[in-house]
Parts: structure tokens; C-alpha cells; sequence
């Protein structure tokens, strides 16, 4: 207000001064209270945005996610998981890394269909005509090529017969095992189940191949029941791991979408320390747990925090390590909150985390007793923070305002325990990282082949892959696998085995 403008109030008198005084007083009170409704929209906003900026460091979004964030010109960097600009700056170069081994190509042991001479008859370098021979081994290059023709065929020939005593004409029974065969042997039929499932191949694709490549004629439609021949000879194999993973002292499940003719599914992995299992099922619930493992199972299952698994922890007495990977990113998420409080709290626990892992990393340097001892005192530092540091603060109605501290606090009283498993429990990870890992191929398959149709179709993806996972595991030819597994089939003979140990 101008000086002039005061002084005309003032000149008004003093009930002119006291009603201008009240409208202020009401001015400012509703100011006031639109600041307030400002302040609680702009911290919702500031939450909001946070969620929103989630990424795979923050939550337990996949990394892959990550890349929609990525600006233009930008690419992540797969060593480092860090966002990098593309061109001169970028921190690691093209090619092979500083302190790798150089790999190189081994020769092919098998013998050679052709062997080319190369002779000198001058020096290459003084162009002199008196060259010697040395007793020494060549230099060798081998080459390697398709044949024009890759395939044979054999042909079974079943020859009509006239019986004079009914007066009827009979063929010749062709073999039981050239009827399950068809058209497509062992080798070719393994050849189309790993090209399905291993080099995530459509039937239009493996078609084309076999048109353009083999010189073969199929249908699509061939190529399915030539799958399902496949799923009936891993019949056996599959089920002998199904029964197997209740007995195993220590499993690590995690859990993926799948597509089937538009419905939601899901693919469950069941990581043991020498198999891996895929399972697909519409449910997500704790019920597949049970229909696996059953009510009984004694062994230690990492697992992320999915309420499956706390439900199944909680319903049998279950013991549980939870993925601390997945704790450190919920943790690192109330750093990017805007409450200072949970922001410092947030600091202090990935702080406590850095040491536990610092411990981890120096298993080395300690004697057992002495590594677990100082497991239990970064376990209490971290806990100590967790249940005793956590902010809070209630408005006028009783409602938690710092509700995401809280919330991580609140899992630590719960379940704080299942987390440090591993300190007492030799062979435990602290991390699902292996069950990640395993489930990884099958998210590639469902982004290239879009799913599975029915039942037969998931059957068969699902015992696929298992044999896919567990003969990479065991350092064995998945393509061999099913080769003997579909030969075993049709000529009645006792099926491969995945088991560990077995053949």
C-alpha cells in the first residue's frame, strides 16, 4: 500500500481502518489455506513423479524397461548399467575389453573330405628360386561348408499280398516306429524343436528354412504336430524334475507373464542347483506353489517379496530368503522421494546395505566363524536402522505422512529376518539373481513368438524349455537331448534323464 493510500484510510476514521484491517485478515486467512492445498498438491506431485521416474535401480522393474527412458542419441551401457551418449565420449570402446583373454577359434576335430597343398616354389620375400622343405607341421586353415544336399531319404516300401483262403488282398505292416516317425526323422525333428524354442524361430520362419535351405516342402501346420511328438518324448524327463524339486534343500523361484491366444498366464522357473524347471499356469498365486512343492517342502526357497511367497512362508512355515537386490531398489527408491526425513533414512539404510555387501565381498579375508561374525554385526547395524530410525509424522487425522518409510519399516518387524537367511544357511544366495537369470531366455521367446495357443502349446513350451535351461546348466547339447529323447520314444526305449547323475 502507498503512503497516500494510508493516509486516506486513516483520515476515514477508525471504523474505515478496522473493516479494511478484517478484509485482510480474511485475504490472508484464505491465502493461506490455498497455500496449504498448493503444498499437499505439489508433495502429491513430487510422489507422483517419483513413481513415475521408477526404473529397474529403483523398483523391481526389468532393466529392459529402462531403455523407453532413454533420450534421443543416448544407449545403455550393458557393462555398467549406466546411460551413455553414443559416439566418441562413450566410455567403453567397440570390440574386445582391456585384460581379456583372447578367445580363438579351435580347430574342428573330424577329418577333412579334402586336403589342398600350398607349396612355395620362391622366397616371397628376395624372389630366390632356392627354397628347402622344413620337417616342420604346416600352418593350418580349415573351411567349412553346407552340402548341396543335406538330407537322405529312405523309403519304406509295404507290398500287397492275395489270400486265396479269404480271397482278400493284405499289405505288408509297415514298423510301429516309422509310423510315430512320419515324414521327419529324429534329427530333423530335433532340428525344428530347436529352431522353435532355442532360436526363437516362427513356424513361417522354420518353414522358409526348410523350403529355401533343405529343398523340403511343409506346412506350418506339420511343424506343430512335429512339436507335439517332441512334448510327448520330453513326457517322462519333465516329470521325473517334477517330482524331484520337493526333495531339494534349496530352490529359487521367480515368476514372468505369458501370452496364450490373449489370456494372461504366467511362467513359474524353478532354479535348483543342477535343473531348472519352467511351469506355466493362469495363476500367479501361492496355490502353484503348493500343487509344486506341496504343504511339506524343507528346504530353503529365495524368492522375491511377491505375496505368494509370503503367503506360502506364512500358510507351512516355509523358510524364505527374500532377494536383498530387490530390497536395496525399494530402499534406493525413498532417496529419490522429496520428504527430506525419508530421503536421510533411505541414505543411512543403503549405507548399512554397502557395508553388509562390503562384508560379502571380502569373504577372503576372513576365517568362517570370523565372516559370519561380522555378517551378524552389519545384519544388527542394518536392522537397528530399519526398526528404530524410521521417520514419522501423523496429520491432523491420524494419517502416516511418512507412509513409505513406514511401509519399509513395517517389512523389516514382519519378515526381517528371511532376509539374512544366507548367513546361516552355507549355499544360499542373498540375491534371486540365478532364478532371473534363467527366466531371461523365456521373456525373449514370448517377445518374438507372442505366446503359446492351448494347452498342447504350453505343454510344450514349457518342457522345451526346462530341457533347454538344465542341459545349458549341466553343459549339455540341448539338440542331442531331444534327439535321444525322440528316439527313445518311438522305438520304445527307456527316455534320457535330467536328473543329476542319471543319463
Amino acid at each position: 500500500m502507498s503512503p497516500e493510500k494510508a493516509k486516506d484510510f486513516y483520515a476515514a476514521g477508525e471504523r474505515a481502518v478496522v473493516e479494511a484491517l478484517c478484509r485482510q485478515h480474511d485475504e490472508l486467512v484464505e491465502l493461506r489455506k490455498q497455500n496449504e492445498v498448493l503444498g499437499q498438491k505439489v508433495a502429491h506431485l513430487e510422489k507422483a513423479i517419483a513413481r513415475l521416474s521408477k526404473d529397474s535401480s529403483t523398483s523391481h522393474k526389468p532393466p529392459s524397461s529402462d531403455i523407453t527412458q532413454l533420450k534421443k542419441g543416448e544407449k545403455r551401457d550393458q557393462g555398467t548399467g549406466s546411460d551413455q551418449k553414443v559416439g566418441a565420449d562413450t566410455q567403453r570402446k567397440q570390440g574386445g575389453q582391456p585384460g581379456h583373454a583372447k578367445h580363438e577359434r579351435t580347430r574342428l576335430d573330424v577329418d577333412a573330405e579334402q586336403i589342398h597343398h600350398h607349396e612355395l616354389s620362391r622366397c616371397p620375400g628376395c624372389a630366390g628360386t632356392h627354397v628347402v622343405l622344413l620337417d616342420e607341421a604346416p600352418r593350418i586353415r580349415q573351411q567349412v561348408e553346407l552340402q548341396e544336399i543335406l538330407w537322405t531319404v529312405e523309403e519304406h516300401r509295404a507290398y500287397a499280398y492275395y489270400c486265396v483262403d479269404c480271397a482278400a488282398v493284405h499289405y505288408a505292416a509297415f514298423p510301429a516306429a516309422v509310423i510315430k516317425e512320419g515324414l521327419f526323422r529324429e534329427r530333423l525333428t530335433a532340428l525344428v524343436a530347436f529352431m522353435k524354442n532355442v532360436c526363437h524361430a516362427s513356424f513361417s520362419t522354420i518353414r522358409k528354412f526348410i523350403r529355401d535351405v533343405l529343398g523340403v516342402t511343409v506346412s506350418r501346420g506339420y511343424l506343430a504336430k512335429l512339436i507335439q511328438k517332441v512334448s510327448a518324448a520330453l513326457d517322462q524327463p519333465y516329470h521325473a524334475l517334477l517330482g524331484r524339486l520337493p526333495l531339494e534343500a534349496k530352490l529359487n523361484v521367480d515368476e514372468t507373464g505369458h501370452k496364450d491366444q490373449g489370456d494372461r498366464f504366467w511362467t513359474w522357473v524353478f532354479k535348483a542347483e543342477l535343473y531348472v524347471l519352467f511351469r506355466i499356469d493362469k495363476s500367479r498365486g501361492s496355490q502353484v506353489l503348493i500343487e509344486v512343492l506341496g504343504q511339506e517342502f524343507e528346504g530353503v526357497l529365495g524368492c522375491d517379496y511377491f505375496s505368494a511367497y509370503r503367503k506360502y512362508m506364512k500358510d507351512f512355515n516355509v523358510t524364505v530368503q527374500f532377494c536383498i537386490a530387490h530390497l536395496i531398489r525399494d530402499i534406493r527408491y525413498l532417496t529419490t522421494l522429496p520428504d527430506e526425513l525419508t530421503r536421510a533414512y533411505g541414505e543411512r539404510l543403503l549405507q548399512a546395505m554397502r557395508e553388509l555387501f562390503k562384508v560379502i565381498h571380502s569373504q577372503d579375508a576372513y576365517t568362517p566363524e570370523a565372516f559370519r561374525h561380522a555378517l551378524e554385526q552389519a545384519k544388527a547395524r542394518l536392522m537397528q536402522i530399519a526398526l528404530d530410525e524410521a521417520p514419522s509424522q501423523l496429520d491432523d487425522q491420524g494419517k502416516e505422512q511418512k507412509r513409505e518409510a513406514q511401509n519399509l519399516a513395517n517389512r523389516f518387524r514382519r519378515h526381517g529376518e528371511a532376509y539374512f537367511e544366507f548367513i546361516t544357511t552355507p549355499g544360499v544366495e542373498p540375491t534371486n539373481n540365478i532364478a532371473e537369470q534363467a527366466i531371461r531366455f523365456i521373456v525373449i521367446d514370448r517377445h518374438v513368438t507372442q505366446g503359446t495357443r492351448g494347452v498342447k502349446g504350453r505343454q510344450a513350451s514349457e518342457r522345451l524349455w526346462t530341457v533347454i535351461a538344465t542341459c545349458s546348466l549341466q553343459g549339455r547339447s540341448a539338440f542331442e537331448f531331444i534327439q535321444t529323447a525322440l528316439h527313445a520314444f518311438w522305438y520304445d526305449e527307456p527316455p534320457p534323464s535330467l536328473l543329476p547323475g542319471s543319463t
